[in-house]
């Protein structure tokens, strides 16, 4: 509910109010962020697909105001899982002027059951719930307010005490990134913690997530959004949701990887582009997928996977990581000869197998908040230092 103690001015959310979406579906309520534009979630196959663009990884509302205080009215749709204990509420974060200054959730909203088990979902409908920060200084500043990487959410209705106004281009590169759930953030302690946000923030650049949970599949339309977004600097990280979903044989994959990248080069010719390749997941290294939810602990808060493949199928072209690993790295230098903008970045050089002797992944597949931040720091050193495929933007 708004409080009365301010003069309200209530603000449109427009397009030009956000970063980090390619798109803004109008809906009951207000408006809705995607990270797909809208040919490409017509093209969507699954639920899990079309769930993972829907919550707004990396998108905040950014504005130029004299504002003490911010409301915002949003309608979140929560995940509950059956037999699972609840799930912590969203995370909203707000920056002002580049400097983290409060976070804040909305409890309530729409409720997605999911049964893991029998793979079933059903959707209760709630109400919108209203987010506040106050004791902002008076004076001119850029405020963000980093929307949770987990939560689908819709904007309902921006309030403050002053008039906002778009933040003009800083003039800032644009780094356009795609991978799995690790990409999305899951684990992550909040938005600007996902480790393509703080790699980001530490380079000075402007992020557009495309990380995808789940979904990092080679898809043809995920290819195509890509090659028609505007951007500076593009990273493709390939191999993890490939193998637990067990999507394909060796012999599809060097064509799709080929086929992917050659669709992004149509739209961007000379960008420097990053191919990464999978972080350690010691259960997928020589095993294949698919990968399988253990249910044992799930009724102590604790889901875990385990690798349901069997490593002799190796032999018929199953994948596992460390074969996507050599094989991404043989194209990238295939194609390197003709594409010197064309790089490649061996995953465990982010994660490997020191890291998850000190910070191991707590169900198998995703790392906590201090592993998103260790990543982090290591891309931003990796890629955008002297030596790095982002080098001249460093």
């Amino acid at each position: 509910m708004t409080t009365t103690d301010h003069d309200w001015i209530t603000t449109t959310v427009t397009a030009d109010l956000l970063r980090g979406a390619l798109d803004l579906e109008p809906t009951e309520h207000g408006v809705l962020p995607h990270r797909l534009p809208a040919r490409a979630r017509r093209q969507i196959p699954d639920g899990q697909l079309a769930m993972a663009e829907a919550q707004p990884s990396g998108v905040r509302l950014v504005f130029r105001t004299r504002a003490t205080a911010v409301e915002l009215d949003t309608l979140p749709t929560k995940l509950v899982y059956v037999g699972a204990p609840p799930r912590p509420d969203g995370v909203y974060e707000l920056v002002v002027d580049g400097r983290p200054a409060g976070q804040a959730s909305v409890t309530g909203g729409n409720a997605m059951t999911i049964d893991m088990a029998t793979g079933a979902a059903s959707t209760r409908p709630g109400a919108v719930g209203t987010l506040r920060f106050d004791g902002l200084s008076d004076g001119v500043k850029d405020v963000e307010i980093w929307l949770p990487h987990n939560e689908t959410t819709e904007l309902v209705a921006l309030r403050t005490d002053a008039p906002v106004e778009p933040v003009p281009d800083r003039g800032r590169e644009v780094w356009l990134h795609h991978g799995s759930s690790i990409s999305h953030g899951s684990d992550a302690a909040g938005p600007t913690s996902t480790w393509p946000a703080l790699a980001a923030s530490l380079a000075g650049v402007e992020l557009i997530n495309l990380g995808l949970s789940g979904s990092a599949l080679l898809d043809p339309f995920t290819a195509r959004a890509m090659r028609d977004t505007a951007a500076d600097l593009i990273s493709v990280k390939i191999g993890i949701n490939l193998v637990n979903t067990d999507a394909m044989r060796l012999r599809a994959f060097g064509p799709a990887v080929h086929g992917f990248l050659d669709t992004v080069r149509e739209g961007h010719p000379a960008t420097p582009l990053l191919v990464v390749s999978p972080l350690l997941c010691p259960i997928h290294e020589d095993t294949p997928g698919p990968s399988a939810p253990d249910f044992s602990d799930l009724g102590a808060g604790r889901l875990r996977f385990l690798a349901a493949g069997d490593p002799a199928e190796r032999a018929s072209g199953k994948l596992t990581l460390r074969v996507i690993r050599d094989e991404l790295a043989r194209i990238v230098e295939q194609r390197a000869a003709e594409d010197p903008n064309l790089h490649y970045l061996d995953g465990l050089d982010l994660y490997g197998e020191a890291d998850f002797a000190e910070l191991p992944l707590p169900d198998q597949l995703h790392p906590d908040a201090a592993t998103h931040r260790r990543v982090g720091e290591r891309f931003a050193k990796l890629a955008f230092t002297t030596q790095g495929a982002f080098a001249r933007f460093a």
